[in-house]
Order: structure tokens, then C-alpha cells, then sequence
């Protein structure tokens, strides 16, 4: 997907015939800020799935990037603002809230015992799926939750490594009706236009003064602008 389009209205993404009842998203990062990338990329996947919710989660320590460059709580308000923009959109702050490192499975045994019967869909990206057994408690994770993974139309998954390959062996589901009749343990590819936008490379053109024009919302890039974030 060109970058030109990346401003299309989440109005227009959002639409959807139908919607699974109980079913949630969740979509985390360090949103450090948050972009088109990620909001895309999200509504396609709810689109897919037929979510009516997904999850924006801001994490505080992650286990496995650097340290974010804004403060929590101005994480925290650019996720809000992108939420107040479109109701399929919420903020969940309790991983900002602790101080310990934000550890997936902790995240998702809070939100099964409070929503015991709501089958969770936990977005990830295909850097996350290729070095998912090193996450902490792995094979738990699994237990809670289906896995979705954002990839390119076309990608080759023989190129995946041999541990990847055997955990796809082992949970990948064909397509997403399959994940409708079980409530976890599955790991579907979902196929985005895809945007080539980073927060890292927002970040470096704030530094440079270069254009962010259709890389995220303008919201986000006045909110930057008032706090004099990534100079």
C-alpha cells in the first residue's frame, strides 16, 4: 500500500458486515509514537477476524527492544488519542501501570480471569513469530490465546527457521474460521497491505526535521510537536 493512502479515514476502514461475538484483539508495542502502521494494520486484521474490539496496549518496560525514547504517559495519551478517533479502538494502560518488565503471559492471565468466556487474538508482527519460543512462558501463551501474524501477500514461509516451522507444524490454522471453533492454541498469517512505516524512522525525521506528512495522524504529530518529543 502506497503511503498516500495510509491517511484514509478509520471510518471507512472500519466497516465490517458482521462482527464474533466475545472475541477481542489485542495489539501491543511500545507505540513510540503510534502510526498508520499500526492503525492500518489493526483494522484489517479486525476486518478479517470480524472484531468489533481491538485492545491498544502501550508496554512499559519491553523485554525485548530498548527502553522507549517518550515517557509512559505520553505514550499513553497519543494510543488515547487514535482511540477517541474511532470506536474500534481501546486504550488499556496496565502495563504502564507496572514496573517490572511487560511480560505477555501476565498481560493475558489478567484479562482471561476477568473475561473468562471472551477468546482473545493477540497481534503480533513476523519479527515477533520468529523468536516467539524465546518469549517468556512461550508454550503458555498459547493456551490463552490465538496468534495473529501480520505478513506481506506472497510471503515465503519456507524461508522461516526450523524452530518456527515446527511451532507453525504444530498450531498454524489454514484460515480464520478454524480459530472460531476452538478458544486458543492457534496461529493464523493474516495478509495487510502492509505501510513501510516505523516509529524509529518517525523518530529520525522529527531529529532531521523531515516531513512525518502520511505517516500518522495529524493528531498525533501536533501532540509531538506541543512536547518537543524526539528533538
Amino acid at each position: 500500500m502506497s503511503m498516500d493512502k495510509s491517511k484514509q479515514t478509520l471510518e471507512q476502514m472500519g466497516k465490517s458486515t458482521s462482527v464474533q461475538a466475545s472475541a477481542i484483539g489485542i495489539l501491543g508495542g511500545t507505540f513510540d509514537p503510534i502510526h498508520y502502521g499500526h492503525i492500518n494494520s489493526a483494522v484489517q486484521t479486525a476486518n478479517w477476524l470480524q472484531l468489533s474490539q481491538i485492545v491498544l496496549m502501550p508496554c512499559h518496560i519491553p523485554p525485548h527492544k530498548n527502553s522507549p525514547s517518550a515517557m509512559a504517559e505520553q505514550r499513553s495519551e497519543m494510543v488515547n488519542i487514535v482511540c477517541k478517533d474511532h470506536p474500534l479502538f481501546t486504550l488499556d494502560d496496565r502495563e504502564l501501570k507496572r514496573s517490572t518488565p511487560s511480560y505477555t503471559i501476565d498481560t493475558l492471565k489478567e484479562l482471561k480471569a476477568n473475561n473468562e468466556d471472551t477468546v482473545i487474538y493477540f497481534f503480533i508482527g513476523m519479527d515477533s513469530l520468529l523468536n516467539f519460543t524465546t518469549w517468556h512462558q512461550w508454550r503458555e501463551i498459547l493456551t490463552l490465546c490465538h496468534l495473529v501474524v501480520s505478513a506481506r501477500p506472497g510471503y515465503d514461509l519456507t524461508r522461516l527457521n526450523q524452530t518456527t516451522q515446527k511451532l507453525l507444524a504444530d498450531h498454524q490454522a489454514i484460515d480464520n474460521t478454524v480459530a472460531r471453533h476452538c478458544s486458543s492454541g492457534k496461529i493464523l498469517f493474516s495478509s495487510n497491505d502492509l505501510l513501510d512505516i516505523s516509529s524509529t524512522n518517525i523518530r529520525r525525521n522529527i531529529k532531521e526535521k523531515k516531513s512525518c506528512k502520511n505517516m500518522t495522524p495529524k493528531a498525533i504529530l501536533d501532540f509531538i510537536n506541543k512536547y518537543q518529543l524526539y528533538r
